[in-house]
């Protein structure tokens, strides 16, 4: 079995905008820049993923992709998520691989564990699979497998964990879900942020995010701002 990670990356600049309240233009490129290490990293680390494929037309983002072995393949001409990982399935499926990956980038606790979890014995079955893990308030899409990569359609947005579930069904996949909270929490709020912090501050994780929060005083100003709330 050929499983690829399949990891879109629009770009790192100006990156998290809804983030500006808590972080400055500069702390959120770098902060959006250490998260797609540590995905890297973990997907790298993951014995049971054979390769990664990066979409993006950012340079800055592709040079970063490449010193950790993936591919880079170009966005397509519609912009946009679905299309993107729509043309990676297609893509994956014309040459042959048996189970695409698709993870963001914006998951820095996501371990290679919870992907052993997902890919454990998946894809043996003689029909297609799908396993979706979704963002821990059950809105989002945090990571979908799919065997073979273009069995599904995408409806990522607003509430794409449901969506996701009804499109599989009614390509008679039965989806199969995994509640992960590395994979699912993903950063897009000052709330996120928040509870990201709160782990931080308590953990022995030497992640690129990890260091790159208490190096850059980021984890202390937020955790002070937290037990002030508190």
């Amino acid at each position: 079995m050929r499983t690829t990670a399949v990891i879109p990356i629009k770009q790192l600049e100006n990156a998290k905008q809804r983030l500006a309240s808590i972080l400055n233009t500069d702390e959120r490129n770098q902060f959006f820049r250490t998260m797609v290490e540590d995905v890297l990293t973990t997907t790298e680390a993951c014995t049971l993923v054979d390769e990664i494929i990066v979409v993006t037309d950012d340079d800055v983002v592709a040079e970063l992709a490449l010193g950790f072995g993936a591919e880079i393949l170009s966005e397509p001409e519609v912009a946009g998520l679905i299309p993107a990982v729509t043309k990676a399935a297609r893509y994956l499926a014309d040459n042959g691989v048996d189970i695409m990956l698709f993870l963001p980038g914006d998951v820095p606790l996501v371990t290679p564990e919870e992907l052993e979890v997902v890919l454990e014995g998946f894809g043996r079955q003689d029909r297609s699979e799908m396993m979706i893990v979704p963002a821990s308030d059950l809105g989002g899409s945090n990571c979908i497998a799919c065997s073979k990569p273009d069995c599904m359609e995408f409806g990522f947005g607003e509430d794409s964990f449901r969506r996701h579930l009804a499109i599989a069904r009614r390509l008679g996949i039965e989806p199969s879900v995994a509640k992960l909270p590395g994979i699912g929490l993903d950063i897009d709020t000052p709330d996120d942020l928040r509870e990201l912090a709160s782990i931080l501050v308590d953990s022995r994780i030497e992640s690129h995010t990890h260091r790159f929060f208490r190096e850059s005083g980021i984890l202390e100003r937020i955790s002070e701002g937290l037990l002030r709330i508190s």
